[in-house]
């Protein structure tokens, strides 16, 4: 994956921050000011969980990589300032979740990410 041309955005440091179930990997792609809205089947497009700043993202982080789970990226498109990913996981006993984010990008980091997720019920 690499580096996007004309991007400090780094794919490889996605993967491994998603992969290796490490958040502080994953936070540190995260700006300072970063907004993720999460849409799922308890938090529904009227009222999406929405989380502020790098420190509300960092709880949410080391609270979905404590859990005993495995995560894979799947794709990631990076295209100037955006990009988009799909993630799969899966827990130990066997239910499956997907998510996709969509993200503005600003200096390489992430500022704004749309991620709707679903999962076996």
């Amino acid at each position: 994956m690499g580096t996007a041309a004309g991007s400090a955005f780094d794919t490889d440091t996605l993967r491994r921050g998603i992969e290796e179930q490490t958040a502080a990997t994953l936070l540190s792609l995260y700006a300072d000011d970063a907004e993720i809205r999460v849409i799922d089947h308890n938090t529904q497009p009227s009222r999406p969980k929405v989380l502020h700043g790098r420190d509300e993202i960092g709880r949410m982080l080391d609270d979905v990589y404590s859990r005993d789970m495995t995560h894979k990226l799947e794709e990631c498109i990076v295209q100037g300032d955006r990009a988009a990913f799909s993630e799969s996981c899966r827990y130990s006993d066997g239910v499956r979740v997907l998510a996709e984010s969509m993200i503005t990008l600003r200096d390489g980091k992430i500022v704004e990410q749309t991620m709707i997720q679903a999962w076996d019920e």
